[in-house]
């Protein structure tokens, strides 16, 4: 979406787009031809590339769509005929999650929550499957979101986007739905009110076959529900009256698979565009009528104020709903942490938040910054974004100024079943580890082999310095990044790393994987756990503190296992890190990989490893591969290719059961490339393999 600037004074509207902004958004004010069409980065001419799908309602454009563009109708979809289907299926469940005490005195549980609408690519342009760079969004605040929206369309590629596989996967593992999106664009953006007719047509039998069609897609593509942007102008009450009847049967039809959906601010009861800013008679009946919820959420347009959003709050309690129902628009796309917004209208002091909100473009943490960023400092960004900075991450900050959603919204956790285990993992990277080795040379990203990672950026007790404290990219042990932890330590010092629920019995184990570098000075380890909750928001949890061992330079990854025995049985409510060092020397200490179970488990092995497609680019081949689910848990599928020298190189992952790689190239006179595929378990032990063999 991006933010253009309109007649009306204060009115914003929603148009799609990723990466440059403009670039992606359908037609604009003095708009090219070839921007009208739909901007975006040219495709490699690779015929098997798997893209996230979308659509029109149903009528096309007229002309001829760009290059990399497909114009499809959502009306004649179905997935016996969608190729890319087992690329873009998400497997991960939705997790469930607890609210642990929070860590910041300012920080509310049950009240206001966080919607995000992020766009990671153009419309036509989002892969599968990630892709061969690190240079990625790739968020890690899970733990603050209630609602994540793929945010896309344009009118030149397509008006209705799924979310890709990956990120659901993700978000899923931590307990946040992903919304697709249905975007009517303005007239002046290229919208044409015969797509929202299209969208809302009912058949011979009075049904609305596209409701049916956006909940079948949500179930068969494993994600969770639709966030509807209707701005084209020109339309009726008798318009909006139709599509509020279907939105109406888009709730029950999707009622049963816990389909969600969140309306926006624009189209009003008359039918024409309004952004009224606030929830009121003109937009009420698209949130709630006489019959009960229309939508799960209502997306407040961008104008509001304090007194539109307090009324709008009154209003949804006055309909029997939660004012935290209503997300309050913030856009941060220019501007980010220095976006001007008026915080004591959403945030007051001292009293109850008055509404949620919603981030528009986040992924501002990686666009702004210049050309040649690396992943560390989009991460740095990002937790600055999220979480504050320095001291600030610890106190909400003063009106007019960045109000960090950490120090206002009480974080979430998944964890409360045992396996548990995380490689600090951030989903991207500039190679790829496994033991402690590089395995590919290549850049990647891929969210759905993100791990759980820490929500707390970052929470340290000590009465010295505060150590620096951040993911690194430059080693790591599994994955494409480590947790890192740098500073003169002239005080023992306690990083709080998960909150959570497990249960832990006398052979519970808690496994840590870590290492100095080489300059670092001598540090010693202990496992901080704690058996009760914290006694009150921005209070320590009780700690125990079990030695883990003392590391020196050159001592090269190690794992110590700590048993958790001696604490008898009950639930682990915190997980954390006591670190020493000695005499103050600086230390550079390196977390690679923590786990917390009652023994090892490795998972069976997929079966009928198979090339489904080839096709040559550039004189490299890429190719298709499926193969058959694993028998018991798997955390996902990781696959190499076999060198005949014996080793293995990695080629990608993915949490189901289809992966395209590219660029396979010829090693010496080998007759044919050998693929292996193996599952991988909750605690990253990995299956026998599964092979089959690409001859050249």
């Amino acid at each position: 979406m991006n933010r253009q600037p309109s007649p009306v004074p204060r009115r914003r509207v929603l148009l799609a787009g990723a990466g440059a902004a403009a670039a992606l958004a359908g037609p604009s004010l003095g708009a090219s031809p070839a921007r009208a069409a739909g901007r975006h980065r040219p495709r490699a001419a690779d015929s098997l590339q798997p893209y996230a799908s979308y659509w029109f309602p149903d009528s096309l454009p007229s002309g001829t769509p760009g290059d990399g563009i497909t114009w499809r109708s959502l009306a004649a979809w179905q997935p016996g005929t969608d190729r890319d289907l087992a690329f873009n299926r998400s497997t991960v469940p939705l997790a469930r999650r607890f609210t642990p005490v929070p860590a910041h005195t300012t920080a509310r549980a049950g009240q206001a929550r966080i919607s995000a609408l992020a766009a990671f690519d153009h419309t036509a342009g989002n892969p599968s499957q990630g892709s061969a760079t690190a240079d990625t969004y790739a968020p890690t605040h899970w733990a603050l979101l209630d609602e994540l929206v793929f945010w896309g369309g344009s009118a030149g590629e397509g008006l209705i986007l799924a979310p890709n596989a990956p990120l659901v996967d993700a978000a899923h593992r931590n307990g946040v739905p992903v919304l697709g999106t249905v975007f009517l664009p303005p007239v002046a953006y290229g919208g044409q009110l015969r797509w929202t007719r299209d969208l809302v047509r009912r058949d011979a039998a009075g049904r609305f076959p596209l409701a049916a069609k956006l909940v079948q897609v949500a179930t068969v593509y494993g994600f969770d529900g639709w966030f509807i942007n209707a701005e084209t102008g020109g339309g009726d009450a008798a318009l909006a009256a139709e599509m509020q009847a279907f939105l109406r049967a888009l709730r029950a039809a999707g009622a049963g698979q816990g389909v969600r959906i969140t309306w926006y601010d624009a189209m009003n009861r008359t039918g024409q565009v309004g952004w009224q800013g606030a929830l009121d008679d003109l937009n009420r009946s698209f949130f709630q009528d006489a019959s009960g919820p229309v939508a799960d959420s209502l997306f407040v347009d961008f104008r509001w104020s304090a007194r539109s959003l307090a009324d709008s709050g009154r209003l949804a309690e006055q309909l029997g709903r939660s004012r935290y129902e209503l997300w309050a628009g913030v856009d941060v796309e220019s501007a980010g942490w220095d976006t001007g917004t008026d915080w004591d209208a959403i945030l007051p002091e001292g009293r109850d938040q008055v509404v949620s909100f919603g981030f528009y473009r986040p992924e501002w943490t990686l666009q702004h910054l210049p050309a040649g960023r690396t992943p560390g400092q989009f991460h740095a960004a990002d937790d600055r974004f999220w979480a504050g900075e320095g001291a600030a991450a610890a106190r909400p900050g003063g009106a007019g100024g960045w109000r960090a959603p950490a120090t206002a919204v009480a974080d979430r956790s998944t964890l409360t079943a045992l396996p548990f285990a995380t490689g600090f993992n951030t989903g991207h990277g500039l190679r790829w580890y496994e033991a402690g080795k590089v395995t590919s040379e290549a850049p990647w990203s891929h969210l759905g082999l993100q791990d759980r990672l820490p929500p707390r950026r970052w929470v340290v007790h000590t009465e010295g310095q505060h150590p620096d404290i951040s993911w690194d990219f430059d080693d790591a042990w599994r994955g494409g990044s480590s947790l890192l932890v740098r500073g003169a330590l002239d005080a023992p010092a306690t990083v709080e790393l998960f909150p959570a629920r497990l249960p832990a019995g006398a052979a519970t184990v808690l496994d840590l994987t870590h290492r100095l570098d080489p300059a670092s000075g001598p540090v010693t380890v202990e496992v901080a756990v704690a058996t009760r909750p914290a006694p009150a928001p921005g209070r320590p949890a009780p700690y125990v503190h079990l030695p883990a061992g003392t590391l020196r330079p050159g001592d090269g990854w190690r794992t110590d296992t700590v048993r958790l025995g001696p604490l008898g049985s009950g639930t682990l409510h915190a997980l954390g890190v006591r670190l020493t060092g000695r005499g103050g020397a600086a230390v550079a200490w390196r977390l690679g990989a923590l786990a917390v179970h009652d023994g090892p488990a490795s998972p069976a092995a997929p079966g009928g490893l198979r090339v489904t497609d080839t096709a040559v680019v550039d004189d490299a081949v890429s190719v298709r591969l499926a193969w058959r689910r694993a028998n018991g848990p798997v955390r996902h599928y990781e696959l190499h290719r076999r060198l005949p020298d014996g080793s293995r190189r990695f080629l990608g992952g993915t949490c189901g059961t289809a992966l395209y790689v590219p660029g396979l190239r010829r090693a010496g006179t080998e007759p044919a490339a050998e693929i292996e595929v193996r599952a991988v378990h909750e605690l990253f032990t990995t299956s026998e393999p599964a092979r089959v063999q690409l001859p050249w």
